[in-house]
């Protein structure tokens, strides 16, 4: 027997058969309120400023926490990347110190280059110098061969008999 407007005994709202019935569940909390406060302006005002005051300080903080954060991290960020560079001019550095010694090794190559081509100049002068003495020796030779040739030849010739020519 259930009187019209409170509860049912097991708790589950029952209403006319074919409708729906809402649970406890599902109400608005807010719903009905609207209805029954009626609030002055002034209220709304007093409760804003407390509110504010309330939080407020503790915003104010925490934006000058984030601002001196954000601050400490645009100096960390410029450090850093001082730092970078740092590195990087080192690293450069190790690149160019590579670089002077492999300079290095390659002018001693070019000096021991040069040496070698100094004496294979020097080697090459003093045989074409022998070479020249070589023809010129030769050609003597030849030249006297020949003329010892035109000489026996004049002999030989002197030596042969001639018929005497008789007047």
């Amino acid at each position: 027997m259930n009187v019209p407007g409170s509860p049912p005994p097991d708790g589950i709202p029952t209403g006319p058969p074919g409708e729906p019935t809402l649970g406890l569940r599902d109400a608005s909390p807010d719903e009905g309120l609207a209805e029954d406060v009626v609030v002055e302006g002034r209220a709304v005002e007093q409760l804003a400023e407390g509110l504010l005051s309330h939080y407020l300080p503790d915003l104010q903080r925490s934006k000058q926490a984030l601002q001196e954060l954000t601050q400490n991290q645009v100096v960390l960020l410029d450090t850093l990347e001082q730092e970078i560079s740092k590195f990087k001019e080192c690293h450069s550095m190790l690149d160019i110190n590579a670089l002077f010694a492999e300079a290095k090794h390659y002018h001693a190559k070019l000096v021991n280059i040069r040496k070698d081509m100094l004496l294979l100049h020097e080697k090459t002068a003093k045989l074409k110098k022998r070479a020249l003495k070589l023809q010129q020796k030769r050609q003597k030779e030849e030249l006297e061969r020949e003329q010892q040739r035109e000489r026996e030849l004049e002999r030989e010739q002197q030596l042969t008999a001639r018929p005497a020519h008789r007047p």
